[in-house]
């Protein structure tokens, strides 16, 4: 009996060392494609110092971004304020890091209401097919009749200007392309031969949609998020730009854009620092989405 139980625990150890082991071999190889691929590790990286930015923003501002100093209006970059300071003296530097907070928040809300319902019309729509599948891709032609843009600020004049209204706004937008990845995704699997034989065993819908496709659809419903959170910092900051996104005193990179504009010979800065931001983190989604599709492609993964 002690033996019997010597032996499973040492063969139990063994299986528990295969495992840590295979596991560190993934690691070993994600880790190697990262490395082979420059633009996505510099992406991956670019989206940490973001990330980092706008978790640490209350602890890393050297000044807070709502106080006022009309003793220094308008300075150019110095020691003391690294990015100048806007007409009301504030600190841009500070300004800035506080709106990668509220482009990371709105932009991630945003593509989170987009995925949440776009990704099931889609699935459904695609397993189901019929009139279902008829009706759902009529409503998305009508959404998508009206360029992205545009329905956004229909939608934020309608509700009023304010951050809430452009996450519903942007998400609203973005769900008829999460649908449509969703739906293609899934036209492509539901046809496969495990597909056929879970409806076989007699297993419902719902499980198979959750247990047998959307598992093998999750790479270009991932590629679509990151795309998507581009997307979604641009257009959170067009409608700050013209005023019925992020309402003053709010530092949306946006709304940075709209006020610097009427210093723009006389504090260039002002405008600067903040376009580089948007541009910075809109790369950075380009660069991870991209990854993330080389990654989903089986002949770029063998490579």
């Amino acid at each position: 009996m002690m033996s019997e139980m010597i032996q499973r625990a040492t063969e139990a150890a063994h299986f528990e060392d295969l495992g840590r082991e295979s596991a560190l071999i993934r690691l070993q190889r994600a880790m190697t494609w990262v490395y082979r691929r420059k633009a996505f590790a510099l992406g991956f990286g670019l989206l940490l110092l973001f990330v980092l930015c706008a978790v640490s923003a209350p602890w890393l501002a050297p000044h807070s971004p709502t106080r006022t100093d009309y003793s220094v209006t308008l300075q150019a970059p110095s020691v003391d304020h690294l990015f100048g300071t806007d007409e009301h003296g504030r600190d841009l530097f500070s300004r800035v890091l506080f709106g990668t907070r509220i482009s990371f928040v709105i932009a991630g809300v945003a593509v989170g209401l987009a995925i949440a319902i776009g990704v099931p019309l889609g699935l459904t729509a695609g397993y189901f097919g019929g009139y279902y599948d008829m009706v759902v891709g009529r409503i998305l032609d009508c959404v998508f009749a009206f360029p992205a843009v545009l329905l956004a600020m229909c939608i934020c004049v309608l509700l009023g200007p304010s951050e809430t209204t452009a996450m519903i706004a942007i998400g609203i937008v973005a769900i008829p392309e999460c649908a449509r990845i969703s739906r293609a995704a899934v036209i492509t699997v539901k046809e496969q031969t495990y597909i056929e034989a879970s409806r076989a065993a007699g297993a419902s819908a719902l499980h198979i949609l959750r247990r047998g496709i959307l598992p093998n659809c999750l790479d270009p419903i991932l590629v679509l998020i990151s795309l998507q959170f581009g997307y979604a910092v641009l257009n959170e900051a067009a409608l700050s730009f013209l005023g019925i996104g992020a309402q003053p005193p709010s530092p949306s990179w946006g709304l940075l854009l709209a006020r610097g504009r009427r210093f723009l010979f006389e504090a260039p800065w002002y405008s600067v620092f903040p376009g580089l931001a948007i541009l910075l983190l809109v790369c950075t989604a380009n660069l991870i989405g991209d990854g993330l599709r080389d990654l989903a492609d089986p002949r770029t993964r063998r490579q």
